[in-house]
Protein backbone atom coordinates (compact mmCIF):
# COMPACT_ATOMS: atom_id res chain seq x y z
CA UNK A 1 0.00 0.00 0.00
CA UNK A 2 1.61 3.39 -1.00
CA UNK A 3 -0.80 5.50 0.83
CA UNK A 4 0.98 8.62 1.88
CA UNK A 5 1.19 10.72 4.72
CA UNK A 6 -2.35 12.85 5.23
CA UNK A 7 -0.85 16.33 7.15
CA UNK A 8 -1.51 18.70 4.66
CA UNK A 9 -4.44 21.60 4.76
CA UNK A 10 -7.30 20.14 5.06
CA UNK A 11 -9.75 20.46 2.10
CA UNK A 12 -12.92 22.56 2.67
CA UNK A 13 -16.57 21.56 2.82
CA UNK A 14 -19.70 23.12 0.89
CA UNK A 15 -19.98 25.45 3.96
CA UNK A 16 -16.76 26.49 3.77
CA UNK A 17 -15.23 24.61 7.00
CA UNK A 18 -11.68 22.09 6.44
CA UNK A 19 -12.28 18.46 8.19
CA UNK A 20 -9.58 16.13 8.54
CA UNK A 21 -11.75 13.25 7.34
CA UNK A 22 -12.55 14.62 4.10
CA UNK A 23 -9.15 15.09 3.13
CA UNK A 24 -8.36 11.27 4.58
CA UNK A 25 -10.86 10.16 2.54
CA UNK A 26 -10.01 11.90 -0.50
CA UNK A 27 -6.92 10.17 -0.03
CA UNK A 28 -7.98 6.83 0.46
CA UNK A 29 -10.50 7.21 -2.10
CA UNK A 30 -7.02 8.17 -4.93
CA UNK A 31 -5.66 4.88 -3.25
CA UNK A 32 -8.39 2.78 -3.77
CA UNK A 33 -9.35 3.84 -7.32
CA UNK A 34 -5.62 3.56 -8.35
CA UNK A 35 -5.81 -0.05 -7.21
CA UNK A 36 -3.19 -0.14 -4.30
CA UNK A 37 -5.66 -1.88 -2.07
CA UNK A 38 -7.31 -5.31 -3.22
CA UNK A 39 -10.79 -6.24 -3.77
CA UNK A 40 -12.04 -7.66 -0.36
CA UNK A 41 -9.35 -5.99 1.05
CA UNK A 42 -9.86 -5.28 5.29
CA UNK A 43 -9.03 -1.27 5.92
CA UNK A 44 -7.98 -1.55 9.56
CA UNK A 45 -8.10 1.88 11.31
CA UNK A 46 -5.05 1.52 13.57
CA UNK A 47 -3.19 0.38 10.32
CA UNK A 48 -4.22 3.58 8.07
CA UNK A 49 -4.12 6.19 11.26
CA UNK A 50 -0.04 5.09 11.86
CA UNK A 51 0.61 5.44 7.96
CA UNK A 52 -1.53 8.76 7.51
CA UNK A 53 -0.09 9.77 11.18
CA UNK A 54 -3.25 10.68 12.50
CA UNK A 55 -6.21 9.04 15.22
CA UNK A 56 -8.49 6.99 14.49
CA UNK A 57 -11.56 9.02 14.78
CA UNK A 58 -11.02 10.75 11.30
CA UNK A 59 -10.14 7.04 10.01
CA UNK A 60 -13.44 5.82 11.14
CA UNK A 61 -15.54 8.70 10.10
CA UNK A 62 -13.56 8.78 6.44
CA UNK A 63 -13.86 4.81 6.11
CA UNK A 64 -18.12 5.61 7.04
CA UNK A 65 -18.19 7.92 4.26
CA UNK A 66 -16.86 6.18 1.55
CA UNK A 67 -18.77 3.36 2.30
CA UNK A 68 -21.84 5.75 1.80
CA UNK A 69 -20.18 6.24 -1.67
CA UNK A 70 -19.79 2.58 -2.14
CA UNK A 71 -16.19 1.91 -2.58
CA UNK A 72 -16.04 0.28 0.78
CA UNK A 73 -18.62 -2.28 2.41
CA UNK A 74 -18.95 -2.49 6.13
CA UNK A 75 -19.15 -5.57 8.15
CA UNK A 76 -20.61 -5.36 11.47
CA UNK A 77 -18.01 -6.20 13.99
CA UNK A 78 -15.41 -6.73 11.62
CA UNK A 79 -14.71 -3.44 9.90
CA UNK A 80 -14.35 -2.05 6.31
CA UNK A 81 -13.73 -3.80 3.36
CA UNK A 82 -12.41 -2.70 0.05
CA UNK A 83 -15.95 -3.66 -2.21
CA UNK A 84 -15.63 -6.78 -4.83
CA UNK A 85 -17.21 -5.29 -7.84
CA UNK A 86 -18.80 -8.84 -10.33
CA UNK A 87 -18.74 -8.46 -13.83
CA UNK A 88 -22.06 -8.01 -13.98
CA UNK A 89 -21.66 -4.74 -12.50
CA UNK A 90 -18.75 -3.11 -14.06
CA UNK A 91 -20.83 -3.78 -17.51
CA UNK A 92 -23.56 -2.08 -15.97
CA UNK A 93 -21.44 0.95 -15.29
CA UNK A 94 -19.75 1.00 -18.70
CA UNK A 95 -23.70 1.11 -19.92
CA UNK A 96 -24.66 3.79 -17.76
CA UNK A 97 -21.44 5.28 -18.40
CA UNK A 98 -22.36 5.73 -22.05
CA UNK A 99 -25.19 7.53 -21.46
CA UNK A 100 -24.37 9.89 -19.74
CA UNK A 101 -21.00 10.91 -21.22
CA UNK A 102 -23.10 10.81 -24.34
CA UNK A 103 -25.47 13.45 -22.93
CA UNK A 104 -22.32 15.38 -21.39
CA UNK A 105 -21.22 15.15 -25.40
CA UNK A 106 -24.16 16.77 -26.70
CA UNK A 107 -24.84 19.67 -23.94
CA UNK A 108 -20.94 21.02 -24.50
CA UNK A 109 -21.55 20.95 -28.29
CA UNK A 110 -25.18 22.58 -27.65
CA UNK A 111 -23.48 24.90 -25.46
CA UNK A 112 -20.07 25.38 -27.29
CA UNK A 113 -16.93 24.75 -25.50
CA UNK A 114 -14.92 27.21 -23.90
CA UNK A 115 -11.19 28.12 -24.56
CA UNK A 116 -10.08 26.40 -21.64
CA UNK A 117 -11.53 23.31 -22.74
CA UNK A 118 -10.77 23.39 -26.14
CA UNK A 119 -7.23 23.96 -25.23
CA UNK A 120 -7.47 20.73 -23.20
CA UNK A 121 -8.88 18.60 -25.56
CA UNK A 122 -6.25 20.00 -28.53
CA UNK A 123 -3.37 19.25 -25.86
CA UNK A 124 -4.45 15.37 -25.44
CA UNK A 125 -5.06 14.78 -28.82
CA UNK A 126 -1.50 15.75 -29.78
CA UNK A 127 0.06 14.26 -26.68
CA UNK A 128 -1.99 11.23 -28.04
CA UNK A 129 -0.81 11.22 -31.23
CA UNK A 130 2.56 11.64 -30.36
CA UNK A 131 2.43 8.49 -28.25
CA UNK A 132 1.19 6.66 -30.86
CA UNK A 133 4.35 7.61 -33.18
CA UNK A 134 6.30 5.35 -30.75
CA UNK A 135 4.91 2.28 -32.12
CA UNK A 136 4.96 0.34 -28.91
CA UNK A 137 3.99 1.11 -25.49
CA UNK A 138 5.46 0.99 -21.88
CA UNK A 139 4.01 0.26 -18.54
CA UNK A 140 4.95 4.63 -18.13
CA UNK A 141 3.00 5.07 -21.73
CA UNK A 142 0.14 3.05 -20.81
CA UNK A 143 0.07 5.40 -17.44
CA UNK A 144 0.59 8.54 -19.20
CA UNK A 145 -2.61 7.77 -21.98
CA UNK A 146 -5.17 7.11 -19.18
CA UNK A 147 -3.82 10.75 -18.11
CA UNK A 148 -4.42 11.57 -21.76
CA UNK A 149 -7.37 10.09 -22.12
CA UNK A 150 -8.86 11.04 -18.48
CA UNK A 151 -7.54 14.84 -19.60
CA UNK A 152 -10.30 14.55 -22.72
CA UNK A 153 -12.74 13.04 -21.12
CA UNK A 154 -12.89 15.67 -18.25
CA UNK A 155 -13.07 18.19 -20.44
CA UNK A 156 -15.88 17.60 -22.52
CA UNK A 157 -18.17 16.85 -18.97
CA UNK A 158 -16.71 20.50 -17.97
CA UNK A 159 -18.22 21.54 -21.18
CA UNK A 160 -21.40 20.09 -20.71
CA UNK A 161 -22.03 22.66 -17.65
CA UNK A 162 -24.05 20.16 -15.41
CA UNK A 163 -22.70 19.15 -11.59
CA UNK A 164 -26.10 16.68 -11.79
CA UNK A 165 -24.18 14.86 -14.53
CA UNK A 166 -20.76 15.37 -12.91
CA UNK A 167 -22.16 13.71 -9.61
CA UNK A 168 -23.68 10.84 -11.19
CA UNK A 169 -20.23 10.27 -13.74
CA UNK A 170 -18.41 9.86 -10.48
CA UNK A 171 -20.52 7.42 -9.15
CA UNK A 172 -19.85 4.64 -12.44
CA UNK A 173 -16.11 5.85 -12.89
CA UNK A 174 -15.65 4.61 -8.98
CA UNK A 175 -16.50 0.78 -10.62
CA UNK A 176 -15.67 1.32 -14.21
CA UNK A 177 -12.04 2.70 -13.07
CA UNK A 178 -9.66 0.50 -11.14
CA UNK A 179 -11.58 -2.99 -13.12
CA UNK A 180 -10.17 -2.34 -16.51
CA UNK A 181 -6.64 -0.44 -15.74
CA UNK A 182 -4.95 -3.95 -15.32
CA UNK A 183 -6.96 -6.30 -18.32
CA UNK A 184 -8.83 -4.40 -21.10
CA UNK A 185 -6.78 -4.48 -24.32
CA UNK A 186 -3.94 -1.87 -24.84
CA UNK A 187 -2.51 -2.57 -27.69
CA UNK A 188 -1.64 0.02 -30.57
CA UNK A 189 -4.87 -0.55 -32.94
CA UNK A 190 -6.50 -0.63 -29.88
CA UNK A 191 -5.52 2.82 -29.04
CA UNK A 192 -5.46 3.69 -32.32
CA UNK A 193 -8.84 3.49 -32.78
CA UNK A 194 -10.25 4.77 -29.69
CA UNK A 195 -7.79 8.03 -29.95
CA UNK A 196 -9.16 8.34 -33.57
CA UNK A 197 -12.86 8.29 -31.99
CA UNK A 198 -11.68 11.40 -29.80
CA UNK A 199 -10.60 13.10 -32.88
CA UNK A 200 -14.82 12.57 -34.47
CA UNK A 201 -16.33 13.22 -30.68
CA UNK A 202 -14.27 16.42 -30.67
CA UNK A 203 -15.09 17.37 -34.13
CA UNK A 204 -18.95 16.78 -33.86
CA UNK A 205 -18.95 19.27 -30.56
CA UNK A 206 -17.07 21.97 -32.45
CA UNK A 207 -19.23 21.63 -35.33
CA UNK A 208 -22.36 21.90 -32.92
CA UNK A 209 -23.91 18.73 -33.77
CA UNK A 210 -25.02 17.20 -30.67
CA UNK A 211 -26.93 14.43 -31.61
CA UNK A 212 -23.88 13.55 -33.55
CA UNK A 213 -21.79 14.10 -30.70
CA UNK A 214 -23.67 11.94 -27.96
CA UNK A 215 -23.93 9.28 -30.93
CA UNK A 216 -19.96 9.13 -31.39
CA UNK A 217 -19.70 9.35 -27.27
CA UNK A 218 -21.90 6.20 -26.46
CA UNK A 219 -20.69 4.34 -29.35
CA UNK A 220 -16.97 5.24 -27.89
CA UNK A 221 -17.64 4.05 -24.68
CA UNK A 222 -19.94 1.15 -25.58
CA UNK A 223 -16.68 -0.13 -27.36
CA UNK A 224 -14.48 0.21 -24.44
CA UNK A 225 -17.09 -2.59 -22.36
CA UNK A 226 -17.26 -4.41 -25.20
CA UNK A 227 -13.22 -4.90 -25.09
CA UNK A 228 -13.41 -5.56 -21.18
CA UNK A 229 -15.70 -8.31 -21.89
CA UNK A 230 -13.47 -9.71 -24.18
CA UNK A 231 -10.52 -9.53 -22.14
CA UNK A 232 -12.31 -10.63 -18.81
CA UNK A 233 -13.67 -13.71 -20.91
CA UNK A 234 -10.06 -14.37 -22.40
CA UNK A 235 -8.05 -13.84 -19.34
CA UNK A 236 -9.88 -13.92 -16.08
CA UNK A 237 -12.72 -16.24 -16.38
CA UNK A 238 -13.00 -19.94 -15.55
CA UNK A 239 -13.72 -22.30 -18.54
CA UNK A 240 -17.25 -23.45 -18.12
CA UNK A 241 -16.43 -26.31 -17.09
CA UNK A 242 -14.88 -25.61 -14.19
CA UNK A 243 -17.03 -22.19 -13.47
CA UNK A 244 -18.92 -22.33 -10.50
CA UNK A 245 -20.35 -18.56 -9.71
CA UNK A 246 -19.64 -14.96 -10.61
CA UNK A 247 -16.98 -13.55 -11.00
CA UNK A 248 -15.42 -10.65 -9.57
CA UNK A 249 -13.29 -7.63 -10.27
CA UNK A 250 -12.42 -4.51 -8.49
CA UNK A 251 -13.65 -1.35 -11.57
CA UNK A 252 -11.76 1.65 -13.25
CA UNK A 253 -12.54 4.36 -15.85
Amino acid sequence: MQVENSNKKPSKNANGATTRSESIAATLRAAILAGEFAPGERMYELELSERLKVSRTPIREALKSLAGEGLLDHVPNRGYYVRAYSVDDIVEAYEIRAALEGLAARRAAQLGLAAEQRAIIEKALGDGEALLKKGHFTASDRILYGEINAAFHSAVLAGSQSRMLRDQLRLTQQIAPSSHRNIIAFERRDVRRRHDDHYRIYEAILCRDGGRAELLMRDHVESVKISLIRSISRDFLPSPEKRGGRSSAQSDA
